[in-house]
C-alpha cells in the first residue's frame, strides 16, 4: 500500500469513528485526539491492522479472504461504518 493510500484510508477511518463518537459518546471524556477512550482504542486498532495489511492493493475488509480483524472488532467497526 502506498503512503498516500495509507494516509487517505487512515483519514477516512478517523472521520467514520469521530462521527460515531461525537454522536454516541457525548458524555464520555475526550482525549487529545477528540475521541473517547473506547473510540481511540478502536481507531488505533484499525490503524495497526491497516499498517499490517499484506495486500498490495487493499480489498474491502468485507471481501478479504484473509481478514486481520478479530471477529468482535470487525463487528464493532462494521457497526461504526454503517452508522457513519
Amino acid at each position: 500500500m502506498t503512503k498516500e493510500k495509507f494516509e487517505e484510508d487512515s483519514a477516512t477511518l478517523y472521520r467514520f469513528i469521530k462521527t460515531y463518537c461525537d454522536n454516541k459518546h457525548t458524555q464520555s471524556p475526550k482525549l487529545e485526539s477528540s475521541l473517547c477512550a473506547e473510540c481511540d482504542h478502536m481507531f488505533n486498532y484499525a490503524i495497526q491492522r491497516l499498517k499490517e495489511c499484506p495486500h498490495e492493493i487493499k480489498p474491502s475488509c468485507r471481501k478479504c479472504l484473509s481478514p486481520c480483524y478479530e471477529k468482535s472488532m470487525w463487528k464493532k467497526m462494521a457497526h461504526i461504518m454503517m452508522y457513519s
